[in-house]
């Protein structure tokens, strides 16, 4: 309570990150363009997006979305959902 009230008066402080992450080859022909290139983190309190620096491992700039619509944002959803049960539900190779 007292946290939200404080994020409402001052903003978030973005201590809280994801692990940088990259996304992969099945990411980089959305219509989402740069957004979806290069590393990122994203703040478990907010939800927003920043630029991460691997060289000097350091966040950068936020990254705007005000150009994307909730389609983008759902077809770019449903391509992480896809990846994730892929990777969950593989089969592991038998051994003989």
């Amino acid at each position: 309570m007292v946290g939200s009230v404080l994020n409402a008066l001052f903003g978030c402080s973005h201590d809280k990150i994801t692990f940088p992450m990259t996304p992969g080859r099945a990411f980089s022909t959305t219509s989402l363009g740069a957004h979806c290139r290069g590393t990122y983190v994203v703040c478990l309190d907010c939800g927003k997006e920043f630029q991460y620096d691997w060289s000097e491992m350091r966040v950068g700039e936020p990254i705007s979305t005000a150009g994307l619509t909730l389609r983008d944002l759902e077809a770019v959803s449903a391509k992480a959902q896809k990846a994730i049960e892929d990777l969950y539900y593989a089969e592991s190779p038998v051994s003989a």
